[in-house]
């Protein structure tokens, strides 16, 4: 797994400002659509965006700087797969612009949207697996 620092190039107490400024210009620079053809490139921004995800995410970056990968202990060794979504980055780089006139903030989640429970569990079930009820409501 590579160092999400080192690929941004940024310092481990960098602000989350730094790292997105950082991001910003690197992604420019490796973007697929500026570069043709270059699989080089291609494969760079996509580590770009995997080191992005992970550290523009407070979870995810806790996790990371504690245990060396955004899934926290216990993560497999597979991780490495390219985990965001483009439209991350379209957000990245617009933002708020389509979301309201005069910055009006983030818009709310939209009907349907993705549902996150953080459940606790105790090593043992972790270890050896668990079933849970999780109430979902409608």
């Amino acid at each position: 797994m590579p160092d999400y620092y080192n690929v941004l190039g940024v310092s481990r107490n960098a602000s989350d400002e730094e790292i997105k400024k950082t991001f910003r210009k690197l992604a420019l620079k490796h973007h697929p659509d500026r570069n043709q053809g270059d699989k080089a490139a291609e494969d760079k921004f996509k580590e770009i965006n995997e080191a992005y995800s992970c550290l523009s995410d407070p979870q995810k970056r806790a996790n990371y700087d504690r245990f060396g990968t955004a899934e926290g202990i216990g993560a497999g060794a597979g991780f490495g797969g390219f985990n965001s979504s483009f439209g991350d980055v379209f957000e990245v780089f617009f933002g708020d612009f389509f979301g309201g006139f005069a910055g009006h903030g983030r818009q709310r989640p939209a009907k349907g949207a993705d549902l996150r429970y953080d459940i606790e569990i105790t090593l043992y079930e972790a270890a050896f697996g668990t079933d849970k009820e999780v109430e979902i409501p409608r």
